[in-house]
């Protein structure tokens, strides 16, 4: 006993601790492993070369998405045939390699080398995604951005004929086609242009230069972007503003202000002219029609309008 409290003293005064002493040996491998080699900067989050590519990456999408936004493609063998026969300005033409070309691709084909516009061919996974996995069937064409006119160019398309001011508005008409189809009755009944405002308006997409016959590049179209506060503007300069509205304060055979300097402006077809434009005009118009029928298409109503415009204008012309 007193053997092992003299060897007990021993040890203490030799610094060591009662009981095992537990070590590094074989017991927390995990505290001994390596993370592995350090990583890049531009892969450490937090290190300004982190944020360097990330504000890369950020620019880049946004590049990619505006320019996806800038350009359109029409997909599909009639859309883009009929685009090529209406003269819609064109920057490409993208076809399927091994297509089962039909007398729609080989007509396309030809026009666009006609008209000096680039046919390529890309595989179809890579038509897949331009065309945003759309049914293109094997063909697809880009279209580019529009190039708009200022309202005050309407303005002056009209001085330089000689004749009345004709400009056609449009108030919340969103379906391409109907604007489409404004343009092609503006440009036939004499129109010096379109205006559309900026918000809730269809712009002059694929779809619109297809259904407008290609006038659309023989008619200006211009964007206002306060509608209201334009035709307020025009007002100024002495036209007349009258909006198509069902329940119209002039009658239409009393419509002797179409042989004036004259803003025609054509409302939705489903809530009509808004409350701020209908109060910019001089006054509003509607066109009689069977007790059945509820309302016109909105195309439609200003096709109507302008035929009688352009009539009255050529009696008041003959007198």
């Amino acid at each position: 006993m007193a053997g092992n409290s003299k060897r007990q003293g021993a040890m203490r005064k030799a610094g060591t601790k009662k009981g095992m002493v537990v070590g590094s040996g074989g017991q927390s491998r995990r505290a001994l492993r390596g993370k592995g080699p350090t990583p890049k900067a531009e892969d450490r989050v937090g290190h300004v070369a982190y944020k360097r590519k990330a504000a890369a990456t950020k620019r880049e999408t946004a590049a990619r998405s505006k320019d996806k936004q800038a350009h359109e493609l029409v997909a599909g063998r009639n859309p883009v045939a009929e685009c090529l026969r209406a003269g819609v300005p064109a920057t490409a033409l993208y076809v399927a390699l091994g297509i089962d070309a039909d007398d729609r691709v080989k007509e396309s084909v030809h026009m666009a080398a006609d008209r000096g516009i680039s046919v390529l061919e890309v595989s179809r996974p890579e038509l897949d995604r331009l065309t945003a996995g759309a049914m293109h069937q094997g063909i697809a064409l880009q279209v580019p951005p529009f190039e708009y006119a200022h309202p005050d160019d309407l303005l002056a398309a009209a001085s330089d004929t000689g004749e009345p001011a004709l400009i056609v508005a449009l108030d919340g008409v969103t379906d391409p086609r109907n604007l489409g189809a404004v343009i092609r009755s503006a440009a036939a009944f004499g129109a010096n242009g379109v205006l559309l405002p900026q918000r809730r308006s269809a712009g002059m997409t694929a779809v619109a230069w297809r259904t407008s016959a290609g006038t659309a590049a023989k008619l200006p179209v211009a964007v206002a972007t306060n509608l209201t506060r334009q035709l307020r503007a025009y007002a100024a300069e002495g036209l007349m503003v009258v909006g198509l509205d069902a329940d119209g304060t002039l009658p239409f055979d009393d419509f002797e202000l179409a042989t004036s300097p004259l803003v025609v402006v054509v409302g939705s077809e489903g809530r009509g002219l808004s409350r701020l434009v209908k109060e910019a005009c001089d006054a509003t118009i509607s066109i009689p029609m069977a007790a059945d029928v509820e309302s016109l298409n909105a195309s439609v109503a200003a096709g109507v309008v302008l035929a009688e415009t352009a009539r009255r204008r050529r009696v008041a012309g003959r007198i």
